[in-house]
């Protein structure tokens, strides 16, 4: 168990990918699915450096394709912890697209993932609470709050 505070910049994560055409349809669009799996992929990274623990996917929601990722893009995926309870920690993914030739970059997605931290034996283990230090931590706190509140009660359903 940990007891110690962590601010959402100690877990941020970045991570930057290039789309081929094997990432695509026959038309140059980016795979929902592919997109899906890099912001997967980034939100655990941010929940294990908060965790400092394996910590698997939960739920994934409020998923918006905003805009296409087109072959040859680089998709850069920005994430950082909002929302954390007992084991569980809510992950806001945002997605965007650059054009490397004309430098245009477009926020093409955005999510929220669920991760639950896991100790040795697999089961939910505390991670540490969130240092609330400006007001963008605190708003997305308790918005990721209000959030995981529905996602529970849509759980019973």
């Amino acid at each position: 168990m940990q007891n110690h505070e962590k601010s959402p910049s100690e877990s941020h994560a970045e991570v930057i990918v290039r789309m081929f055409p094997s990432d695509a349809n026959p038309a140059g669009n980016v795979f929902g699915g592919e997109i899906l799996k890099h912001i997967d992929m980034v939100a655990g990274i941010v929940a294990q450096r908060h965790s400092q623990s394996n910590a698997v996917t939960v739920s994934m929601d409020s998923v918006n394709f905003l805009k296409p990722v087109f072959v040859g893009n680089v998709l850069k995926l920005n994430a950082r912890i909002n929302y954390v309870n007992n084991s569980s920690m809510e992950i806001e993914v945002k997605a965007e697209a650059e054009d490397i030739v004309t430098g245009i970059r477009t926020i093409t997605g955005t999510a929220f993932v669920t991760f639950v931290a896991l100790d040795n034996n697999g089961k939910p283990m505390l991670v540490p609470k969130l240092s609330l230090k400006t007001d963008e931590d605190r708003t997305k706190f308790e918005e990721g709050k209000n959030r995981m509140k529905k996602r529970v009660e849509n759980r019973k359903i």
